[in-house]
């Protein structure tokens, strides 16, 4: 998805209103190429490492749930899985022997997961990935502490606000 929009169909004149639209929506599609810069970095990380056969977002998967064990629902209530074919990433990984899975003994309809060894070998490379990551912001001065507080906190409201909107929906 690419964001673009010509200011003279959005709000009328060229006021705040426009301004902040124009900027409401480079900060979209910033998150957006985020997000896909960040399974690229993972990747990259991946190839030079020689782990051809996991893709960036099982990789992502992985380290999210970490030492967690849950349920398949509770990948995308958690927020460990963004996508919409949660199902075929986990059959896939329980194929390659990174996720272990067994069904729930209070209700057997619901499967839980875990990591393997293997998993969590690959939860380490993402986590030494990160880590080099955050090592070089702050020593390269990219973004400071602080900074970084600002962008969560602002991105956290705007995740608030839009989960509301989708809430009054219904």
């Amino acid at each position: 998805m690419s964001l673009h929009m010509n200011m003279s169909s959005g709000p009328s004149g060229s006021g705040p209103e426009a301004g902040f639209m124009a900027g409401y929506l480079e900060s979209l599609a910033l998150v957006e190429r985020l997000h896909r810069l960040l399974l690229d970095v993972i990747k990259d990380e991946f190839e030079r490492v020689g782990v051809l056969e996991i893709n960036a977002v099982q990789a992502l998967l992985l380290f999210n749930i970490g030492d967690n064990e849950v349920t398949a629902g509770e990948l995308k209530t958690r927020g460990y899985y963004q996508g919409s074919n949660v199902s075929y990433n986990l059959k896939k990984l329980v194929e390659m022997g990174y996720m272990h899975h067994q069904r729930c003994e209070i209700d057997r309809r619901s499967v839980r997961v875990r990591l393997t060894e293997s998993g969590r070998e690959i939860h380490k490379v993402v986590s030494a990935l990160f880590s080099r990551h955050a090592d070089g912001l702050v020593s390269k001065k990219v973004i400071t502490n602080e900074g970084l507080e600002d962008i969560t906190s602002a991105l956290k409201r705007v995740e608030r606000y839009w989960a509301d909107q989708i809430r009054y929906i219904y």
